[in-house]
């Protein structure tokens, strides 16, 4: 299994510019004295390195299995997704009491080339996220570079507001107030991310699967009985397991029937790896009678 070859241009593309846009976003913030502006280089620093690491974690994801790691490496892409969220989390912290320490004293901000820098941010932040729209739906290490991306351009629009408001009244102490709103605004938008890692890294069914759904098919599938010990979980952010134990009204063609009730959860519920473990006579009383302590 090969690397998608437009993951591959949209992470480079999006490392390349965003690097550069750092650099002088960085510089000219510390010349002018934008606390907001360099709150942003840092957050864009952080996002490149987070834009390498989901890089990282997609090639990871690509490698063929071993015998020591017999899914491969897929599950570097909930780990990438998960360092991602903590990363915005931590940034976005550290960005918002350094801006509170900012009001004591908020000095002389030029607000225009803060406006101008900010601005052609966004067309750089919003420009990379679009390259990730395609694939956030189904990819949760993709949707956290788009939303690192999409939140950037976000935070460069805020950032050109208030350049504005400064041009305008005066008001040095925006400039802070500004990298304040924009810390919340980027945490609220990092938590759903951070959840869904989290709940990926402990192995608890993807929110992109019905657990009723798979529990409806399997038990009306023809000839199922009874079913028990169903277990979903992630794999990687784009590949679902399932192990399930059934017992069935008869013994005719196990293999078919395994097939046909697999080929329909992977048809209808989007997962990718599954286990069926048909059990009979005592076997399967004494796992029934288990599941009753």
């Amino acid at each position: 299994m090969h690397e998608h070859p437009t993951n591959r241009r949209a992470f480079s593309l999006g490392m390349a510019i965003n690097t550069v846009y750092v650099i002088i976003e960085a510089t000219v913030g510390l010349l002018i004295g934008s606390v907001a502006l360099v709150a942003d280089a840092l957050h864009n620093l952080s996002d490149v390195l987070s834009l390498a690491l989901s890089w990282l974690a997609d090639k990871l994801t690509h490698r063929s299995p071993t015998l020591r790691r017999t899914y491969g490496m897929k599950g570097g892409s909930i780990l990438a997704a998960l360092i991602n969220a903590f990363i915005l989390l931590v940034g976005m912290a550290a960005i918002i009491i350094e801006a509170i320490g900012r009001f004591r004293n908020p000095g002389h901000v030029a607000g225009t080339p803060m406006m101008i820098v900010a601005g052609v941010g966004i067309l750089i932040n919003g420009g990379t996220a679009l390259l990730f729209m395609h694939g956030r739906q189904g990819d949760l290490n993709i949707r956290s570079a788009f939303l690192h991306m999409a939140a950037d351009a976000g935070v460069s629009a805020a950032v050109v507001v208030a350049g504005f408001i400064m041009n305008l009244t005066g008001w040095n102490w925006v400039d802070p107030l500004m990298s304040i709103i924009v810390g919340v605004v980027v945490l609220v938008a990092t938590w759903g991310l951070l959840r869904d890692a989290v709940n990926l890294a402990l192995a608890a069914v993807p929110r992109s699967v019905d657990v009723k759904e798979v529990g409806k098919i399997i038990a009306n599938y023809p000839t199922v009985k009874s079913y028990h010990d169903l277990h979903i979980w992630a794999v990687s952010t784009t590949d679902t397991a399932l192990t399930v134990h059934l017992e069935r009204t008869t013994r005719a063609d196990n293999d078919k029937f395994i097939s046909n009730l697999s080929a329909r959860l992977r048809r209808h519920c989007a997962i990718d790896h599954i286990t069926i473990q048909i059990e009979c006579g005592d076997y399967a009383k004494m796992s029934a009678m288990d599941n009753n302590y």
